[in-house]
């Protein structure tokens, strides 16, 4: 990416985007938003980013007036759910301009069994987590025992599903863990929240099947190459900690070493290529391969 100027500008025709085809759905919408959708995407503003992915301006304006042609306010959902499908859609092209180029994993073997990705349950056994997360509940006593566990205590832990797949780059570990730290001192309050991240990396399988069931997912996506993480913002508002978080956030945004969605209940973070370099270097990992 150019620089840091670029992803502003960016996100502030992304915005104006949305301004120009607010309202309108199915295939009259289309009809009525088409030209403006192709004339926004030709900008250099959206240009510049959006020429970089894998599919290009082409691409994004298909999705786009596929997901308009398709939405129905009487079967889907209010408008404002297409906006902010779109809207999540048309930020996360930042992920995939930086890391379209890499193979996502398809599926639970192509995960699990990739040597870029670290254990977070080996790595929370040795302590080695500032943050804190929950496995997907296995089975039918897995999720009864869950929802029971809510009943009794129903604000002890996020409402989450938990991670499908508790796996993770070790340049998102160690920089979830720094912002834990980070976090906590900026709470200031021994009672404060730990850092709670919902889901790291994922499968295009697993991506394709939270879509059906509603979440706000997109394809392509960071989580499907690993450097994506999701971290819950609702439960924090319960302690009054979730300005404390979005404001670290957004201060990591401006330096342009993460892109930085609000997805509602949780805000989605992706890795810049110049922030993993940074931390391999901290580190001293090297790349697989």
């Amino acid at each position: 990416m150019a620089s840091d100027n670029t992803l502003d500008l960016y996100r502030a025709a992304v915005a104006d985007l949305l301004t120009a085809v607010d309202g309108n759905a199915g295939p009259d919408g289309v009809v009525r938003v088409a030209g403006t959708i192709h004339e926004h995407l030709a900008m250099a503003a959206m240009n510049d980013v959006l020429s970089r992915t894998p599919g290009g301006p082409q691409t994004v304006a298909q999705t786009l007036l596929r997901e308009i042609w398709n939405f129905r306010p009487d079967e889907h959902g209010p408008m404002s759910l297409l906006a902010t499908w779109m809207r999540v859609y048309l930020q996360s092209q930042v992920d995939v301009a930086w890391w379209g180029h890499l193979d996502p994993y398809l599926t639970r073997a192509d995960l699990v069994n990739s040597h870029d990705l670290a254990s977070l349950a080996a790595l929370r056994r040795q302590g080695a987590l500032r943050f804190r997360y929950r496995r997907q509940p296995r089975g039918l006593p897995g999720r009864a025992l869950r929802k029971a566990e809510r009943r009794v205590w129903p604000h002890r832990v996020p409402h989450t599903a938990g991670m499908r797949f508790p796996y993770a780059r070790p340049e998102a570990v160690a920089w979830l863990n720094a912002l834990g730290v980070e976090f906590r001192a900026a709470c200031g309050d021994a009672a404060a929240p730990p850092l709670w991240v919902n889901s790291m990396a994922r499968t295009i399988e697993h991506q394709n099947h939270l879509r059906g069931l509603g979440y706000l997912t997109v394809l392509p996506s960071a989580h499907c190459v690993g450097y994506a993480m999701d971290l819950e913002m609702t439960w924090m508002r319960r302690f009054n900690a979730h300005t404390a978080l979005q404001r670290i956030l957004f201060e990591h945004l401006a330096t342009g070493e993460v892109n930085v969605i609000d997805e509602g209940q949780v805000w989605h973070v992706c890795l810049s290529p110049a922030a993993v370099a940074r931390l391999r270097r901290d580190t001293g990992e090297t790349p697989a391969g």
